[in-house]
């Protein structure tokens, strides 16, 4: 069974929730199953959808604004999710940030579903726009939180650019899921990048 999202408003009274529920399911698994029949985006309209799912129109609307906040939905249901930071320090938050990219990227390697929704999302401006604002900036946010808190319990030299910084870090991950994606993505990777760059981060401790 397709996963399920919430939508991002509930309507109505506690009583209608799980029909809203049942709804929400049938538009999710209507929209995946038109996907999976190799329909593309740029024809997937609200009318199928609804068409599809056994909805009405109007029940899509109450809980997306449009296509592109349904499809971003979509999309998130099917990667894996974002994970929750242990908070423990710097490198622990760091490479379950890097582990997250990359089971992202092994999982667009291997659901053809995904790499191909990935692909036409990037042909569709106002699509990848609404995946941008919604999905890949709060996620670069989050890093950039991460390293801020880094330097500021004096984990990180405090003359390091956090922008650039946040760069380098997701850079090996970016390069090997998305430029060469015929790179190894090996199971200590997000570990290794992390270990690698902290070396050469770090305050200089003076000797006893």
């Amino acid at each position: 069974m397709s996963p399920v999202v919430t939508g991002p408003r509930q309507d109505g009274p506690v009583r209608g929730r799980p029909r809203s529920e049942a709804a929400e399911r049938a538009i999710v698994e209507g929209v995946m199953k038109l996907l999976e029949d190799g329909v593309p985006l740029a024809e997937l309209s609200i009318e199928r959808i609804a068409r599809t799912a056994g909805v009405g129109k109007a029940t899509i609307y109450r809980r997306w604004s449009g296509k592109e906040e349904l499809f971003v939905d979509i999309v998130r249901a099917v990667e894996p999710p974002d994970p929750e930071l242990p908070g423990t320090s710097l490198r622990d938050d760091l490479v379950v940030l890097l582990e997250s990219l990359r089971r992202r990227g092994l999982a667009n390697r291997t659901s053809a579903l995904l790499h191909n929704v990935h692909a036409q999302m990037k042909s569709s401006p106002k699509l990848w726009a609404a995946y941008h604002d919604t999905v890949i900036l709060p996620r670069r946010r989050l890093g950039l939180e991460v390293l801020r808190r880094g330097r500021e319990n004096g984990e990180l030299r405090a003359d390091v650019d956090l922008e650039l910084l946040n760069d380098i870090v997701v850079g090996p991950l970016l390069v090997r899921t998305v430029l060469r994606p015929e790179a190894d993505l090996p199971d200590d990777l997000a570990e290794r990048v992390v270990d690698t760059l902290l070396q050469g981060l770090r305050p200089v401790r003076p000797h006893p």
